[in-house]
């Protein structure tokens, strides 16, 4: 994979994508405000080595967009961690399961293990969160959810199946409870329309009729959702 050097600790070398396209007239960079991945969309008879003087000439814009990402943040106790749009401190707890106490999220056991617990709660409550949403947004429109499965999908929050089947990020039980239930009524109205037609926001308006506010924060917001590692 090319490279662009580094000349310090502060200036580290920088991977480059280099993706060929029959569509591309130019070269284009793209920085993945979700992983850090710097992307060279490129026409396909162009030379790679025209295409890397292009990123040289960009290095000042793409470090300084890298710089301006959201740092991973290493989970274990001590540490906060957004739940239902609430910050939680992990601290030390007794018993066998996870617990939430006012502002804490109680973790019994191995310290070391402590983050992988947290993460495993998280996604137990994104999905009994996402699947009491799904059925009341489906039982809405007369429709009636196939299954659901979560992932830690990094290019969209949520998908609908043709048979009815749907998929959401885990991590959407992270933000604020209402930005949970938007995306569940989102992927629901594609029961009805599979597109974004404006019948689809119409459906999309009938479930939930402050979606524009819960994109927003989605849009603005979300992508610091996916700093956060459980180690697991």
């Amino acid at each position: 994979m090319p490279v662009l050097p580094g000349s310090s600790p502060e200036l580290p070398p920088v991977e480059i994508t280099l993706r060929r396209s029959a569509r591309a007239r130019r070269f284009s960079l793209r920085v993945s405000r979700l992983d850090g991945r710097v992307t060279l969309s490129l026409p396909l008879r162009a030379r790679e080595s025209e295409a890397m003087a292009f990123a040289r000439a960009q290095e000042g814009w793409i470090r300084e967009t890298l710089a301006q990402m959201p740092r991973q943040a290493g989970i274990g106790l001590g540490a906060q961690v957004p739940v239902e749009g609430r910050l939680l401190v992990l601290s030390p707890g007794t018993g066998r399961g996870v617990r939430i106490e006012g502002e804490q999220m109680l973790i019994p056991g191995d310290p070391a293990q402590a983050g992988a617990r947290a993460g495993a709660f998280l996604k137990a409550l994104a999905r009994e969160r996402l699947v009491a949403a799904s059925d009341r947004h489906a039982a809405a429109i007369g429709r009636k959810v196939n299954r659901i499965t979560l992932r830690d999908t990094r290019s969209r929050w949520g998908s609908c199946a043709h048979d009815g089947a749907l998929m959401y990020s885990w991590r959407l039980v992270m933000a604020p409870p209402s930005v949970l239930d938007y995306v569940a009524a989102h992927e629901v109205a594609h029961m009805l329309e599979m597109n974004h037609s404006a019948d689809f926001w119409a459906v999309v308006e009938r479930l939930y009729p402050r979606w524009k506010v819960q994109r927003k924060w989605l849009h603005d917001e979300g992508q610091a959702l996916h700093a956060y590692r459980f180690g697991d």
